[in-house]
């Protein structure tokens, strides 16, 4: 089963970081990168720019609307993303605990509901 883990981290800290810690945590995600596709289980994964280049687009009413910036004003912005193959749930978690920014932020780990799964339930 495919996963979605989704980093979020507080833009103004990591801006704010020294040196030092950052190439730490530079370090650390390309450890666990290469963790995951050693075993396999690494499907995709990247950075994200920060929230401040944000396109945030709605249509309501047929009229498509444009915000620049996020959505929401949040103390964690999404980050970056690993998207993972898993045998089940506990491994997918084992992952995600193992992502740097468990320790420093908030890992969200979502199963992917797949396009023939869905299509299949309609």
């Amino acid at each position: 089963m495919r996963y979605m883990i989704l980093i979020y981290a507080d833009e103004a800290a990591m801006a704010n970081a020294p040196a030092e810690a950052t190439y730490q945590m530079s370090a650390a995600y390309g450890a666990y990168t290469e963790a995951l596709k050693k075993s396999g289980a690494w499907l995709a994964g990247d950075r994200l720019r920060p929230s401040q280049v944000t396109t945030s687009v709605r249509v309501a009413g047929g009229k498509t609307n444009v915000l620049d910036g996020p959505y929401a004003d949040t103390k964690e912005q999404l980050a970056g993303f690993y998207m993972i193959e898993a045998e089940d749930a506990d491994a997918a978690i084992a992952w995600a605990a193992r992502c740097p920014a468990a320790s420093t932020g908030t890992v969200e780990l979502r199963p992917i509901w797949e396009l023939t799964e869905y299509l299949s339930e309609r």
